[in-house]
């Protein structure tokens, strides 16, 4: 490379940008003091040029390099100060990723040569390694302009019909019949007919993927044998992770969001922008750690050698800095201007609210979501916590976030294993936990009910372990939660005891009624509709392989027939679902409260009673609805949790209506029974029956 070809370039856009003649770089560093862009032969193998970018902008350093086309491959060496007492790690001899880049070639290998320090050095992470990384570490690759691929009408689900179904890409669609072989555990997997045919079916309207952005294997799990499935530890915000890209590359994750699209169904990407994978001073340096340490991480006050970690993870992604808070927006715009999808689930969403003074609703990061219109109108949703101090935050996101909901999730567990005291906390689940949701500009749809979610037991591990069974991610069973709040129903783990599998079967059913039955949006872990066990693992984060991947061939095909009816029950009824929170009010049609509570008896339910564990509900269109949503659709709901089967007492029907006994998850495959008013209906012990009002004489 002749370095008389080099030009200034522009700041702007930040990446490898190819615009016909050539491409123009464009990389963050603050406190750099040379930034060199690395050119590579074809094959990645031989470093054909080094080049010092000859302008700075600002902190962005850049140039333009003629005649360079799509496909080149390239890193970046940074200059500047190694100093970690005062958080800064320059290291030249470390290739480093461009932030940016929309694909990478190569992959990581195993060697001390990706720590920015030597290993073996009395000082270890003070020390500076002189050891080239670029054997082993993959280039980024300068591609086509992004465009935005032909595509099918967005779905835009008003957020109080979505359903969540919660899935990996691997996992989902790596067992599933129908599914060419070839294609199984890719991204034209989950776009095949087969998978949309089950999602159809099964009746909900949003897919959730766990992390798609290219994440990168700890070492420890390496040399376990093991890696990290998940994915929760990004190193590129704009690259697509190449273990699931099928033959299509990028194009194919555009088509499978096309073919979602054309069949109704949103995509929401769970990501990972509180961290990266570099770790905390003893990890590796590949990108953010060498450009520039001291912007991209927040650093321990006076110990700037050591990172805040809020998160857990080694590190914390500094947001609050302005040309950080550039490179997630972008990354955000990105996903939805050109990928096309719908929505995001921000992990450890706590860590993205922090700035000096900790967590707040009016920093940065939000502020710039609200502002932008690019993102406008997509769905959000927090996982509304970190381990950092004050990180537990439900309830407390701005208007536009729906929230992960884990004290549903703990008491729907506790309710159904006989906990004391559990039914009055169940009592306001139900209705959208109006406790911690109920505030100016927020609806009942902004609580993310789950009963499990990838992180913990499965539904039937739920009702099968007591215990969690973690040995085979090698940390002897030290990992994952502990607070399950779990039952095995009498045996611990496989069994064929038909009483003990029964009463298994029963409570799946009745934790599954309870969330489709509940206001606010209901979140499905994929693999729950057919009884999915992970073999007591509470945290198969590591674990590509059989524990994880869905084995639909011997799914319980009668769990999946009665949650494909539980989900078209709760999509039929807008009682179920909607957007005011219910608050026992009276409606001005009818005088009738909005939701009305009621012993099985039908008097009024007493709750101080310590062993109160059933009751009955009905739900009617809220009082505060404006008139396009008024609605005369009612759903009475009887709980009982108790040892004992009850007579309940149905309440009146208006003239013309009688009630409707739809979903009983003692009998799962019973047809609807229309009831007279004066038979009084049997609910058994363990069991949630719901009716609904039709109106006399109508078949329907």
């Amino acid at each position: 490379m002749e370095l008389s070809t080099l030009r200034a370039g522009l700041p702007y856009p930040m990446g490898a940008t190819f615009d016909g003649d050539g491409v123009n770089f464009a990389v963050f560093s603050e406190n750099a003091q040379r930034i060199e862009l690395c050119l590579f032969s074809k094959d990645g193998r031989i470093e054909a040029a080094r080049i010092a970018l000859p302008e700075r902008t600002g902190p962005v350093w850049h140039g333009y390099v003629p005649g360079l086309r799509p496909g080149a491959l390239y890193g970046y060496r940074a200059h500047g100060p190694y100093e970690p007492a005062r958080g800064h790690r320059f290291n030249p001899n470390k290739l480093l990723l461009d932030p940016y880049a929309r694909r990478f070639s190569g992959s990581w290998m195993r060697d001390k040569a990706l720590l920015g320090y030597d290993p073996d050095h009395p000082d270890r992470d003070v020390s500076l390694s002189l050891l080239d990384s670029a054997p082993f570490a993959p280039r980024a690759v300068v591609v086509e302009p992004a465009e935005p691929a032909a595509r099918s009408p967005r779905p835009s689900r008003d957020r109080s019909e979505t359903v969540i179904y919660e899935a990996h890409i691997k996992g989902l669609t790596k067992r599933f019949p129908g599914v060419p072989a070839n294609l199984r555990g890719t991204y034209d997997a989950l776009a095949s007919d087969a998978i949309l045919d089950h999602l159809l079916s099964l009746g909900v309207t949003a897919v959730e993927l766990l992390p798609v952005h290219s994440f990168y294997d700890e070492q420890f799990l390496l040399k376990k044998g093991l890696s990290n499935y998940w994915g929760y530890n990004s190193i590129g915000f704009f690259a697509l992770e190449p273990r699931y890209m099928g033959p299509g590359g990028e194009v194919s994750f555009q088509r499978m969001v096309d073919r979602l699209h054309s069949a109704g169904l949103e995509v929401i990407l769970d990501v990972v922008y509180n961290h990266t994978a570099e770790g905390n001073q003893m990890g590796p340096t590949l990108s953010f750690r060498g450009l520039d340490n001291a912007s991209y991480y927040r650093l321990q006050p006076g110990q700037r050698r050591y990172y805040i970690n809020d998160t857990g993870c080694g590190n914390t992604l500094n947001i609050a800095h302005p040309y950080v808070l550039r490179l997630v927006m972008d990354s955000l715009r990105y996903w939805v201007s050109v990928m096309g999808v719908d929505g995001f689930r921000f992990d450890l969403a706590t860590a993205l609210g922090r700035e000096e003074h900790g967590y707040t609703q009016t920093c940065g990061f939000f502020d710039a979501l609200r502002q932008d219109p690019a993102l406008a109108g997509v769905k959000l949703i927090a996982e509304p916590w970190d381990v950092g101090p004050g990180g537990y935050r439900v309830g407390e996101f701005p208007p536009e976030f729906a929230e992960w909901n884990d004290g549903y999730r703990d008491c729907v567990r506790r309710f159904w294993r006989g906990a004391a005291h559990s039914a009055q906390d169940l009592a306001g689940r139900l209705l959208g936990s109006a406790s911690d949701f109920d505030r100016p500009g927020r609806g009942a749809f902004s609580s993310v009910n789950m009963i499990t979610a990838h992180d913990g037991f499965t539904l039937a591990d739920v009702t099968s372990y007591d215990e969690k069974r973690n040995e085979a991610n090698g940390e002897n069973n030290a990992d994952g939660h502990h607070a399950n709040h779990s039952d095995n129903c009498g045996v611990e783990g496989p069994t064929d005891d038909p009483k003990v599998l029964s009463r298994r079967a029963r409570r799946q059913r009745n934790m599954l009624a309870t969330l489709f039955l509940s206001q606010g949006t209901p979140m499905l872990l994929a693999g729950d509709e057919i009884g999915h066990s992970q073999q007591g693992n509470n945290n198969a984060y590591c674990q590509d392989n059989e524990i994880t991947w869905l084995d639909w061939e011997n799914g319980d095909q009668a769990l999946l027939a009665f949650t494909r009816r539980l989900i078209a029950f709760r999509q039929a009824h807008p009682v179920l679902r909607q957007p005011q929170f219910l608050h026992a009010r009276p409606r001005e049609s009818d005088g009738e409260q909005d939701v009305r509570w009621r012993s099985f008896g039908g008097e009024p339910v007493n709750w101080r009673d310590p062993s109160l564990d059933g009751f009955c509900l009905t739900l009617r269109g809220s009082a505060e609805a404006p008139a396009y949503l008024k609605t005369d659709d009612a759903v009475f709901i009887a709980i009982n949790g108790g040892v004992r089967p009850a007579k309940v007492k149905l309440p009146d029907a208006p003239q013309g209506r009688l009630w409707v006994r739809e979903i009983d998850t003692a009998s799962p495959e019973s047809p609807r029974v229309v009831c007279e008013p004066e038979w009084p209906q049997h609910v058994d012990a363990h069991a949630v029956v719901a009716y609904w009002l039709q109106a006399r004489g109508d078949a329907g």
